[in-house]
């Protein structure tokens, strides 16, 4: 035996210090081996929108639903298991709703807790005791004799009378939602989210929270959540975007409120510089009831946003010419006069040429305040506590892609050349591609959160800010970044970003082998999940791409992307019996859904249907599990 193998073995016979503890946990885990597979949930570009992702993730992509109708069928009416689900999905919520409505408060918590327990017994029923358990907040580990073990008629009065005493003793709400809670986590063992979970909507702090109280998630970055996280890291440009884009969509509210930004410094001059400017070209993209007066200023805000963008932007292009993105910088090719600008070697008439702080003599150099702004703003990103413990949990539980059960989970592309082959990407004067470009990246970010060297961590901080816009960013996917054009170019023909030719091969299968094996993965059993671009799916465009070995699940969680999609977002379901795709509908209302008179429901494609039920043996789960038994082998 090798000596790390012995290593290791002497490690496990401090854990199991007898034959028999030894024999029990291969016991153990040869049970695992034979139990189902865990479902496995992906979900991808849920771009702050709450309400329909909760209500997708506490009902398991409608499988709370068919469990209630399993469970109960027609012994409840419609009305009856319609409440069913909203107490599952919405525990706290529903009780909080019903127990205003009825007459013997008592008598409905008992009567719901039943119900529930019931439903969290047929979810429990291929699970260990352990797993259970371990679902199970320690203050009402009772719980656990509500949901294990059988269920026969000698043990269904110890049950009623362990809900009667917690009823009694103004337990029942919160047995209510530990059961709910229970039941939610016990129908999805493994959440997948696959990128960006900011910008567009309104609240992805409370994504954000959601996920930090998921047991089992991951999350491989998106290019709106790396833009997040340089700006937590205090990267002037990503600080920048990220105000910008968050004065776009009206949702200020989100970096003030939700996460203690003081935006007062910001706001006072841009309300100063722009005064008499009214901002024609900066109108917001939808406006979620703010006054005239609000909407005014947030049009300023983010008018003075975009311009300091353009000159930090520009300090940034400077400090890194690997980067190639000199095509990016604009402010010098404006013709005053004649209201124009030259793009690509073409003149655009512009749009907008009040430019108060712009020094046309060194039009790119930040005025005094417009200094002081991004720096009291980049410290107040820095300092936020809320900010940075989100962002830990993107370092923690999450990476520039994964690869589990044969599946490379990435959120936009791996970069290729127009021929199909891997785009070289020459980057701090090294040349990357593929997966190695991938791992370089994963590494530079977390350099810009813990490198001791300042160098390095500067490198890393640039790195984050260059994966939001650079054409060799496997987060970005584009040719170009066209801000610029965007608010200040009419003409299309400028504003044109031309994606990356993975996504016009995406049907060629020789191309996608080419990178599985760049991955280290066998083409033959392998598929892409990815988002990021919204699949047009009203206009006929099909999500499964290469006869099922790429599936692109972006299908618009955003109210703003809903109608290019026609939907209201995938969801993709891997569990023992097979792969399923979930084209869901809006969400009529969060409240509608708390009181049980809204649903969102999904039109389910079958994507692999398994002959036998798949198990745990047959899984990247099973595989360590073997590994770790023949160890235990070696040490009996």
């Amino acid at each position: 035996m090798e000596a790390s193998g012995r290593a290791y073995t002497e490690a496990l016979s401090e854990l199991y210090p007898t034959r028999a503890d030894v024999a029990a946990e291969i016991a153990e885990l040869e049970g695992r081996l034979a139990l189902p597979r865990a479902t496995e949930l992906f979900a991808s570009d849920i771009h702050g929108e709450y309400n329909a992702f909760s209500h997708v993730l506490h009902g398991g992509s409608g499988a709370v639903r068919a469990l209630v109708e399993d469970v109960f069928g027609s012994t409840l009416n419609d009305d009856e298991k319609a409440a069913l689900l909203a107490l599952a999905c919405y525990p706290a919520e529903h009780c909080a709703y019903a127990l205003g409505h009825v007459e013997d408060a008592d008598a409905w918590l008992a009567e719901a807790a039943a119900r529930l327990a019931k439903i969290a017994r047929r979810a429990a029923g291929d699970r260990t005791i352990d797993e259970v358990r371990a679902l199970l907040p320690d203050d009402l580990a009772i719980a656990e004799e509500l949901v294990a073990g059988r269920s026969t008629p000698a043990r269904q009065p110890y049950r009623e009378a362990i809900i009667e005493s917690l009823v009694a003793s103004g337990e029942g709400p919160a047995l209510l939602e530990t059961l709910g809670t229970l039941i939610q986590h016990l129908v999805v063992d493994q959440l997948h989210l696959i990128g960006d979970v900011y910008d567009r909507g309104p609240a992805p702090q409370l994504i954000m929270d959601e996920l930090l109280s998921c047991p089992n998630v991951d999350v491989q970055w998106g290019n709106h959540d790396i833009l997040w996280m340089g700006a937590a890291a205090g990267s002037p440009g990503s600080v920048a975007n990220v105000v910008r884009i968050c004065a776009r969509y009206g949702n200020l509210s989100i970096l003030e409120d939700a996460y203690g930004i003081n935006l007062r410094p910001l706001a006072t001059f841009a309300a100063d510089a722009y005064a008499n400017d009214p901002c024609a070209a900066f109108a917001l993209k939808g406006n979620p009831g703010l006054s005239e007066a609000e909407t005014r200023l947030t049009e300023k805000i983010q008018k003075a946003m975009a311009v300091i963008q353009f000159k930090v932007e520009a300090a940034l292009i400077a400090e890194n010419p690997s980067f190639g993105l000199d095509d990016r910088n604009l402010l010098h090719l404006i013709d005053r006069e004649g209201g124009t600008v030259m793009v690509d070697g073409v003149e655009y008439e512009l749009l907008d040429t009040t430019f108060p702080t712009v020094d046309w003599d060194d039009p790119y150099r930040l005025t005094e305040d417009e200094a002081a702004v991004i720096e009291q703003l980049c410290a107040a990103f820095t300092g936020s506590e809320r900010l940075q413990r989100h962002m830990r949990f993107f370092l923690d539980r999450g990476s520039l892609y994964k690869i589990e059960n044969g599946n490379l989970m990435l959120h936009a592309c791996v970069p290729l050349a127009d021929d199909g082959s891997l785009l070289e990407v020459t980057l701090f004067g090294k040349t990357y591609r593929g997966r190695a470009l991938y791992d370089m990246v994963d590494a530079s970010v977390r350099a810009a959160f813990s490198a001791t060297d300042e160098a390095e961590r500067k490198r890393g901080l640039d790195m984050l800010w260059y994966l939001w816009l650079g054409p060799g960013s496997p987060l970005f996917a584009k040719s170009k970044m066209a801000t610029f054009e965007l608010y200040l170019i009419a003409d299309k023909a400028a504003r044109k970003e031309v994606k990356n030719p993975f996504y016009s091969l995406l049907d060629d299968e020789a191309v996608v082998d080419g990178i599985f094996r760049d991955f280290g993965m066998d083409p033959a059993t392998s598929r892409i999940i990815c988002g990021h671009v919204p699949v047009k799916v009203k206009d006929g465009e099909d999500p499964v791409k290469a006869n099922g070995r790429v599936l692109c699940i972006d299908g618009g969680f955003s109210a703003a992307y809903q109608k290019t999609t026609g939907l209201a977002g995938f969801t993709l379901v891997s569990n023992a019996e097979g792969l399923f795709l979930d084209a869901n509908e809006p969400l009529a209302s969060r409240a509608a859904a708390v009181e049980g008179s809204a649903d969102i429901r999904a039109e389910r494609r079958v994507l692999a249907a398994y002959d036998t039920p798949r198990m745990v043996t047959d899984t990247d789960e099973g595989a360590r599990i073997r590994e770790r038994i023949a160890l235990l082998r070696t040490l009996l």
